[in-house]
């Protein structure tokens, strides 16, 4: 049976190409991205889950007064197996991110090119892949009418590139009853190009904004303010400091440290013959599991502390978004051991066990007990103009995908 299905997927080349072209052409940005959520891009994908055949599609709605229509919306659709106690679900989501600079684009991010085996367009790997990879598995095992040994599941959530707090995160808090016990969770949301990379765990996360406070003054009078560009540089050189202080390795991880790094920072001035008054900047920090970000934040208020009396200012500070480590999947859960042999038989390699810095929707389901495994072929190139998937990698994820479910 499986074999039939393997051959199914592998003639669904114009399938992906038709569906990637259609999710492309519907930008589905959050508001904090300057968009209204991800509505239209839901309606065509519940309509498209409907012309396939499910039985069911439920929508769960998310309330959030900062979109038109008031709501994020997630999509639930199942194929009903042999034993109907377990499901496998696959989990990836409709929201992207802006283009960015459109000249750095060799065409619209918006209309999917297509070049041989690559199609180029904003969202066609992150996460349209892991949607077009979970709907080729649907349709194999509906138009085959297939009843699979266990559920299959499709889950279509809102919101990950902003915090998820109207995707998974409300999903798991607000209709914890989708999920059984034994239920298999596969996020393709990471990985390498070689097929290789299997996340069971993330570090701790953390954004935060500094505010620094001087006195804005001309130039040429210096001694009548204080300085904020000044003070808040002086912060941002104490912050490779928090190396040596939160120094915690494990292999697991690439890089096997935390990273703390100053990155955005907002204009203050307008002209050059004006010493600001008020300065803004953020720290992006991915913290090893095992510390309390609140003692980084002390850390870096002790820094600031220090600031404040050297330099005269007032400093405060601000999350911008807070995710403390989950709980790793544990590498010997079925979800793992069963994902690594059905990788490692499609794509005949040798997939290894990692951890990443970077966070990913499966933390909500480890942190509400739940096993998950983040994994796909995925070629880097997310949030990055021209952004490109291959044809051949979305056709062999499925096929892993539907592996699993006949393993």
């Amino acid at each position: 049976m499986l074999d039939e299905i393997h051959r199914y997927l592998e003639a669904q080349s114009q399938t992906v190409i038709d569906l990637q072209r259609a999710l492309v052409a519907i930008p589905a940005l959050g508001p904090m991205n300057g968009g209204p959520g991800e509505t239209v891009k839901t309606e065509f994908l519940k309509s498209y889950l409907k012309d396939m055949g499910f039985g069911e599609v439920r929508e769960l709605r998310a309330p959030d007064p900062a979109v038109p229509c008031g709501y994020r919306p997630n999509l639930v659709a199942v194929v009903p197996g042999q034993d109907t106690s377990k499901t496998l679900w696959i989990i990836s989501h409709t929201d992207i991110v802006p283009p960015g600079d459109l000249a750095l684009w060799d065409s619209d991010p918006y209309e999917l090119k297509v070049d041989g085996d690559i199609i180029i367009g904003r969202g066609v790997e992150d996460n349209h892949q892991g949607i077009v990879c979970s709907l080729l598995v649907a349709k194999a095992l509906l138009d085959k009418g297939v009843t699979p040994p266990m559920n299959y599941g499709v889950l279509l959530v809102a919101d990950e590139e902003t915090g998820s707090k109207y995707g998974l995160d409300y999903v798991v808090k607000h209709h914890a009853d989708l999920f059984g016990p034994d239920d298999l969770f596969l996020v393709p949301d990471f990985g390498e190009p070689t097929s290789e990379m299997i996340e069971i765990a993330e570090k701790s996360m953390f954004w935060l904004k500094v505010v620094v406070e001087g006195k804005q003054c001309h130039a040429s009078t210096p001694e009548a303010g204080i300085n904020s560009l000044v003070a808040a540089s002086a912060l941002i050189v104490q912050i490779p400091k928090l190396h040596q202080l939160f120094d915690r390795t494990d292999p697991l991880f690439n890089p096997p440290h935390s990273t703390f790094e100053a990155t955005k920072k907002e204009a203050n001035v307008e002209n050059i013959n004006t010493i600001p008054g008020r300065d803004v900047f953020y720290v992006d920090c991915r913290v090893m599991p095992g510390y309390d970000l609140d003692e980084v934040l002390k850390a870096i208020q002790g820094f600031g502390n220090e600031v404040e009396r050297e330099y005269g200012v007032r400093i405060s500070y601000e999350f911008v978004q807070r995710e403390q480590a989950a709980p790793p999947t544990p590498a010997d859960s079925e979800v793992v051991t069963r994902l690594m042999r059905c990788v490692k038989s499609v794509f005949h390699n040798q997939p290894k066990l990692s951890g990443i810095g970077g966070g990913t929707v499966a933390a909500y389901l480890r942190r509400a007990g739940h096993k998950a495994a983040v994994w796909g072929t995925l070629m880097h190139n997310a949030h990055q103009p021209n952004e490109r998937s291959s044809i051949t990698n979305i056709i062999k994820d499925a096929k892993v995908m539907a592996s699993m479910l006949f393993d």
